[in-house]
């Protein structure tokens, strides 16, 4: 008589792999734009996957174990509005950029805490919000005012 753990080390392993391959769907099929902000030390492009529908805003970076320096995701939305994030299912701590319509940064919320359900408002109409690795703000010296450049948001 078996006692099942064979069976259950199989069954573990295999909802691993999916669920690896699950979440690595999601970002496979998100298009990567550049995004380019503007600050007093220079324009720096960041790779960003561009989330623009309600399910890809949803998921968001979750799940993601790392993210490069120069990477990055935009969330786009229709109309400015004063958006809220937080962290739940996010693994890696955040630094979240906030932009009006016209491009310019309203608010920037800084080393974000991983798993924190906590919300983070932009404290104004938003237009969108560029997710990238915490500490990318400071090291880019970015600071509310600057700019951010994407066909999402346009100058005035």
């Amino acid at each position: 008589m078996s006692d099942g753990r064979p069976k259950f080390a199989a069954l573990a392993v295999l909802l691993g792999v999916l669920m690896i391959a699950v979440s690595g769907v999601n970002a496979a099929k998100l298009r990567v734009e550049p995004v380019v902000l503007v600050t007093e030390t220079g324009r720096h492009t960041i790779n960003a996957e561009i989330a623009d529908t309600p399910g890809t805003r949803a998921t968001g970076l979750m799940f993601r174990r790392s993210l490069d320096d120069d990477a990055g995701m935009l969330f786009i939305y229709d109309e400015p509005q004063n958006i809220t994030m937080w962290m739940k299912n996010t693994y890696i701590s955040l630094d979240m950029i906030f932009a009006d319509a016209s491009g310019t940064i309203i608010r920037i919320a800084r080393d974000t805490e991983p798993f924190s359900t906590d919300i983070i408002e932009a404290g104004g109409p938003a237009k969108v919000v560029l997710e990238v690795a915490a500490g990318t703000a400071q090291r880019l010296r970015l600071k509310r005012g600057d700019r951010l450049e994407h066909p999402s948001v346009s100058a005035n």
